[in-house]
């Protein structure tokens, strides 16, 4: 038994130390938001009339 709880510890502390990574990186380095623009080559916009 005492080999089980050693490796429920384990991972369940590999799990915490990701998740916090994870939920420290999704917060902290948020991307800058800007428009992008691309042609698309043989699609032309109809005009409303």
């Amino acid at each position: 038994m005492p080999s089980l709880f050693r490796f429920l510890v384990t991972v369940g502390s590999l799990v915490a130390v990701v998740s916090g990574g994870l939920y420290i990186l999704a917060h902290q380095f948020e991307p800058d938001r800007h428009e992008v623009v691309k042609v698309v080559p043989g699609v032309k916009i109809r005009n409303k009339p």
